[in-house]
Parts: C-alpha cells; structure tokens; sequence
C-alpha cells in the first residue's frame, strides 16, 4: 500500500512487508542504547519510547524517506558511563536543540564544519566507541558466564550474514531472559513525565557533551546525512534543514520526558539495507515504539541481565570506533580519542579543532 504523505514534496509513505523490515534498521541503533540509558541512568524509558515513536512519525510523514530518529551518542554514551547526570543529559540536549534550530534556520551548517574538520569528528566517533567500550568491558566482567552467552549469540549472527543486527540479536535475548525472570508485563500508563532537576547540572560537564556532541551532529547527523540521501535516494536534503528538524525535536521532546535525538547516517543505511526506500519505515516504528512503551515496566527492566548488557554496548562500541580507519588524518584522530581517556572528551575536542587548524594553516604556508 502506498499513498502520498501530504506533507512536503519528496517520497510516499509505503506500507509494504519490505518498510517493515527496514524499520528494523533504525532499531539496531536506537535500542541498545536507550536501553542501557534506562537501566544506568533515571530516565524514564516509557517516555523515552513516546518520544522516539512520535519523531519517528512525525519526519518519516514530513521527508517521506526512513529518515533516522536516534540517541545522540556522545551525550548518550557519557550518561551511560556515568560522566552526565540525567539533569545534565537534558540540559545539553536542550541547549543542543537551540544551537541546532539556530544554526538550521539561519544556513550557516557549512562555516561551522569549516572549524571542526573530518578528523576531529572521526575521533570524537572514536572517542565515544572508547568511553562505551569501557562501560561495557565492566558490565560484562560481573558475569562472564551470561556475557559469553551474548557474546556467542552476537558471534552467531554475524557468521549468519547478518552483521548489522547483532547488538539487536544480543537485545532481543535479553528481553527475552527478563521475561522469563519478571514475567508478562501488564499494560501500564506511563502518567507524568519526570522532571530533570535542571538546577543542579554542572555547566562544565553539560559544556563537555555539548561541544562533543556538536561534532559529531554536524558531521553525521546533518552533512553524512545529507550525502547519504542524495547517494541512496537521489533526494537533496540539505543539512541546515536536517539541523532544523533535529533542533525543534530536542526542544519538544527533552520536556516531555524524552531524551537529546537526532538523525543519523548510520541509521538511514539502516533502514535502506533492511529495505526501506520511504517514510513508511518511520510510521511503523514510530507505532511500535508507542506501542512497546506502555509494557516497559520498571520490573522487567530491572531483569534485564546487565551482562548482556555490557556485550550490547561492547558491540556498538566497536561500530562507533571503527569510523576512525576512514580519516584523513588518524593520528590526530587516534589522539583525539585517547586524549578523551585520560582527561574529558570535552577537552579532546577543543585540543584537536585546535590541532586542525594549526595543521591547516601550516599546510596553506600561512
């Protein structure tokens, strides 16, 4: 079934067995983090899902593509390894929304990316990979027992052929070992949305992910993005108006109990190698995103062995971290990276735009 999305002038909206397979796509990357967020953090993953259901729809309706709807992976992957409060994770992600409406509106995407370069964006994406690696390797180690189940099923999709949804195959075995242990969920309302205590965010660590995760939007979420539209769909998508939509999207979400989003390459090559090729993809994740909110209960996130767990985070680790082998310069971004180890990824960040730069103008003769 198709029909036109009556909002916009690009693709349709397709109800077709092979958008449903290409939803799963765009789940491979949002899950397993969310659900670690969940399970290490005090969002409210209930709310987290409403919010991700309703964006999902709202922009595959508006762009009629699968356009991704995903965590943003540095803020995402500094709460996890517990660098960001929940209030500091929201608030970066609000001032994050504002910078990127900003941005979007006024076109000036390009003489920003102009100051961050390709290398620095890769090691942030390494540094990140590292800081989740970390957090992971930890959770494993607490039962090596049920982390070498995850590791096994993991082991086995990828020999299967299917490489991309083995952190989703090492998820779905977790829910289903939660299930065993807490039972069938009954259906519950979320109610109210909590309220990140915004007051007692420390402005430096909020700074650190904002910056961090400023390069990594810029070059993923919005110019990435954009390519990968024209390649795969021969659709013009400019990166100021991906930058729009993702900053009205923090703002909206953020206070209704939702957490920092954005769109993403990674999760638009998703969706099209499950199948996608329109926005029907979002609609029927957006649904059961929805739908799977009102049966995340407290008790059966609280079964979920945190072991597999730390094998999910393990592998997208590596998903993340692997990006470095593409840069134009891999020993500032290796350095980037391992620079974030030892101090923060904040101050990684502004030491390698500073490298870059001076690299430049070295180079230019200037």
């Amino acid at each position: 079934m198709a029909f036109s999305s009556g909002w916009g002038d690009r693709g349709r909206l397709e109800l077709t067995p092979r958008e449903v397979t290409g939803a799963i796509g765009d789940s491979v990357t949002v899950l397993p983090l969310v659900v670690a967020l969940a399970l290490l953090t005090e969002i409210s993953l209930p709310h987290v899902l409403l919010a991700f259901g309703a964006f999902q729809i709202v922009w595959g309706v508006r762009y009629g593509l699968p356009v991704s709807v995903e965590p943003m992976k540095a803020l995402a992957t500094l709460a996890i390894a517990g660098v960001l409060t929940y209030a500091e994770l929201a608030l970066a992600g609000l001032l994050l929304g504002v910078v990127l409406l900003a941005i979007g509106v006024t076109g000036t995407l390009a003489r920003v990316e102009r100051w961050i370069g390709e290398p620095v964006i890769r090691g942030v994406q390494l540094a990140v990979g590292l800081l989740l690696l970390e957090t992971g390797l930890g959770l494993a180690g607490e039962d090596l027992l049920l982390a070498g189940v995850g590791l096994a099923i993991a082991v086995g999709a990828i020999l299967a052929g299917y490489k991309t949804a083995s952190a989703l195959a090492v998820l779905v075995v977790g829910v289903a070992v939660a299930l065993a242990t807490a039972g069938l969920p009954s259906p519950q309302w979320p109610g109210a949305p909590p309220v990140p205590p915004l007051e007692q965010a420390a402005l430096g660590r909020t700074a650190d992910g904002v910056f961090a995760q400023l390069a990594m939007t810029i070059g993923n979420a919005a110019l990435a993005t954009s390519l990968l539209f024209s390649d795969l769909f021969d659709e013009d998508v400019s990166p100021d108006e991906l930058s729009t939509s993702m900053g009205a999207t923090n703002l909206l979400a953020i206070p209704v109990g939702g957490i920092p989003m954005c769109h993403g390459c990674d999760g638009v090559a998703g969706k099209h190698e499950f199948g996608a090729r329109t926005g029907g993809a979002n609609v029927v994740m957006g649904v059961l995103y929805l739908g799977t909110a009102f049966v995340a209960t407290a008790t059966l996130l609280g079964a979920f062995p945190l072991a597999m767990l730390g094998v999910l985070l393990a592998i997208v680790a590596v998903s993340l971290g692997k990006s470095v082998r593409k840069s134009s310069n891999l020993a500032l971004s290796v350095g980037i990276g391992l620079l974030s180890l030892l101090t923060n990824l904040g101050i990684a960040f502004l030491v390698g735009v500073v490298v870059y730069l001076a690299l430049n103008r070295a180079s230019k003769g200037v």
